[in-house]
């Protein structure tokens, strides 16, 4: 053909098929118009024909819709897989553009090392399977921290050349029960009050949890009665008040001492010398017996004064939980000390016989 004698239709008709030619394997640019009832995505590409995305070729999960991710007016570029798809619109496909875009976010944040929260796609005896967008994050187990069907976690290794994506849910839970420490740790002071749930109870006290912090109760501070047994006075489970009696907050330990253990009755105790008491034998030594005048005060009888007679211990004549009558032949209440004495009763020492201990 003489191109003297080409019409102007013929250039025009082979300048579309350049640039036809020209775009094939290419991006185009375009707005979004319409999204069609199936799905499908037309654009306006500012050219003589629109764009189409068939909602097979939006992504790689068939299950995204793109009605729920895209809305009228929104930019998107696309590649171009047909000139003319047989009814006048340019073929498109978002596919690799939204796997790239999406990976490209992914990838952001995991650098940024935030929170992902997804729901489990599968589970097999290894660990979970996890989806983000189409990428597939492994959970072990052990990392799981007991989620099942949707899981907060991050990545803690992230290798995409071996596929190799590790997630953990367990590293949330750790940073935040070490926020939540430091938080403790850092506001902590001697006197401050604090509700705590006992945690576990032993022979010389009690662990009290206080949000995660673990603090001792010393049997000594939980009453004033010295012979108590931790398990007479608190249960396991139980929330009770405490305040912290001392601190170290560079090992992170706390002494704690125990609401419920009321007022110092040495504070109340208004005994002097010559008084006759009434008391109950709680612990025999070599050297005496401890006797309770009441609950939280006790008194030493020291062996010499136990009876007339010579002695070689204080079983020879007394049993814990024996009741006596003694007098007081020494009082201390600054050093919350006082001596007792059965001899100097003479023939009182039996008094609270077997009729009493019932």
């Amino acid at each position: 053909m003489n191109e003297e004698n080409v019409s102007f239709e013929e250039l025009l008709n082979n300048f579309d098929k350049l640039y036809q030619e020209e775009k094939l394997g290419k991006q185009m640019d375009g707005e979004v118009i319409q999204i069609t009832k199936e799905g499908d995505i037309i654009l306006d590409l500012h050219y003589k024909a629109d764009g189409i995305i068939p909602r097979s070729e939006y992504s790689y999960d068939p299950n995204e819709n793109p009605a729920d991710e895209i809305k009228i007016g929104d930019k998107i570029t696309a590649d171009v897989l047909k000139s003319n798809d047989g009814q006048g619109n340019v073929l498109l496909s978002y596919k690799k553009i939204k796997r790239n875009n999406v990976r490209k976010e992914f990838e952001e944040k995991v650098k940024n090392n935030e929170i992902f929260e997804e729901k489990v796609s599968e589970k097999n005896d290894k660990g979970l399977i996890v989806d983000y967008k189409g990428i597939r994050i492994f959970i072990p187990h052990s990392l799981s921290a007991n989620q099942t069907d949707t899981v907060r976690f991050k990545i803690i290794e992230y290798n995409p050349k071996e596929h190799k994506i590790i997630g953990s849910a367990k590293i949330i839970i750790d940073e935040e029960k070490k926020k939540k420490e430091d938080e403790f740790w850092s506001n902590a002071e001697v006197g401050k009050e604090y509700k705590g749930i006992v945690n576990s109870i032993c022979s010389y006290g009690a662990f009290i949890d206080i949000d995660g912090i673990q603090g001792l109760l010393h049997i000594s501070e939980m009453t004033w009665d010295r012979g108590a047994n931790p398990n007479d006075i608190l249960k396991q489970g139980q929330e009770i008040k405490v305040k912290i009696k001392a601190l170290d907050k560079e090992n992170k330990r706390m002494q704690l001492v125990y609401e419920g253990k009321g007022v110092d009755p040495w504070s109340k105790a208004n005994y002097k010398v010559g008084d006759i008491v009434k008391v109950k034998i709680k612990k025999l030594m070599p050297y005496g017996a401890f006797a309770e005048l009441e609950k939280g005060i006790e008194g030493l009888i020291h062996i010499s004064q136990i009876c007339e007679e010579r002695i070689s211990k204080p079983e020879e004549k007394l049993k814990i939980g024996q009741k006596v009558n003694a007098k007081i032949i020494d009082v201390n209440l600054e050093e919350k000390k006082i001596e007792l004495s059965i001899k100097e009763l003479e023939g009182t020492s039996n008094e609270y016989n077997s009729e009493d201990e019932k």
